[in-house]
């Protein structure tokens, strides 16, 4: 990554937050597309959308927890040589607006079937990231137009017994610190001048992973809101970000993995994330146990449940922005042999 590139990032963002962030939506942080559109789910909230073009079977990328469609810039022309790729910002993120109702799968189900409604491709593969990975799966519980769905490292933090050679009670203990540090950071107002700061974290990571810097600063501008006080945040707000942490505790994913019909691919990360700034020094045990738990795991449900297929993705939990060719091709070859190309 080139460093000039990435201090430019950083000093238009500086520049422009003033201007491009309200009150109401994200900031305007990225430049859009001539693709971007505005669809409404069904309670009216506007949801912000990125058609990425191309021809073939459609596909629905969603992003993970705090992140926007922007995590798809790099594998979505790629998808798109065989494909009609589409984008969209979760409710609450990026550019899409928030509504009264609280965030659930549910919830985010239902907008992902007002998009595909809306663009006219129902029958989508919806694939996500992270977050949006376990979206993609609920779809193939309750949306039956929705013929198959990819899961890229959406694992949240699972159960207790998946943390192996750990005793259940202290898992749990720390799965409680875990989850109250994240609601806690979820939407965190902070001043204009600490901005620069959250920039050169996003700058360090992505040279750390070798993602150009302005893929991870893209992220950070689109997500950019002003507090009533004129403070900034990083969308979803307080509100909703607590309550995506949430659904994400309350999800049985391999229940639902063990229930779904159709074609489900399911991708985990092969190298470690970077080390997460503020976490105790137990955290990075705990997640070594849970990488362990999960890869048994998902070996006996690739073994157990034909409908799921399983892949590794050499690359950390970023890879959609780290390693798009071998995302792009792994679920080209998904949707190919699911759907035909």
């Amino acid at each position: 990554m080139a460093q000039s590139g990435s201090n430019e990032a950083k000093s238009k963002v500086s520049t422009e937050v003033s201007t491009e962030v309200s009150g109401e939506a994200a900031g305007r942080a990225d430049s859009g597309a001539s693709g971007d559109l505005t669809c409404m789910a069904g309670d009216g909230v506007e949801l912000a959308v990125r058609d990425h073009g191309g021809a073939g079977p459609a596909v629905l990328l969603l992003h993970g927890a705090g992140r926007t469609l922007a995590d798809w810039e790099r594998v979505a022309p790629l998808l798109a040589v065989r494909h009609r790729v589409l984008a969209m910002d979760l409710r609450g993120h990026g550019r899409s607006g928030e509504g009264a109702v609280p965030w659930t799968f549910e919830v985010a189900v239902g907008d992902v079937a007002a998009v595909l409604a809306a663009c006219g491709v129902p029958e989508a593969v919806v694939v996500g990231h992270s977050m949006g990975g376990m979206v993609a799966a609920r779809c193939l519980e309750l949306l039956p137009d929705t013929p198959a769905a990819v899961n890229l490292d959406g694992h949240g933090m699972g159960r207790a017994e998946q943390y192996v050679g750990l005793d259940a009670a202290y898992v749990r203990e720390r799965l409680g610190e875990v989850r109250k540090f994240a609601e806690e950071a979820g939407g965190r107002p902070f001043d204009a001048a600490a901005l620069e700061g959250v920039l050169d974290y996003q700058a360090a990571m992505a040279a750390q992973l070798g993602i150009p810097g302005e893929f991870m600063v893209a992220g950070v501008r689109r997500s950019l809101a002003r507090t009533a006080d004129g403070r900034l945040f990083l969308r979803p707000g307080r509100r909703q970000a607590v309550q995506a942490q949430e659904a994400m505790a309350g999800i049985d994913l391999f229940a639902l993995y063990r229930r779904v019909t159709r074609p489900l691919l399911i991708a985990r990360a092969l190298r470690p994330n970077p080390p997460v700034p503020g976490m105790p020094p137990w955290f990075e045990e705990l997640m070594a146990a849970y990488v362990e738990g999960l890869r048994r795991d998902l070996g006996e449900l690739a073994r157990t449940q034909p409908q799921v297929t399983v892949a590794g993705v050499d690359g950390t939990h970023a890879m959609a922005l780290e390693r798009p060719a071998e995302v792009a091709e792994l679920v080209a070859g998904f949707v190919a042999g699911v759907v035909g190309a």
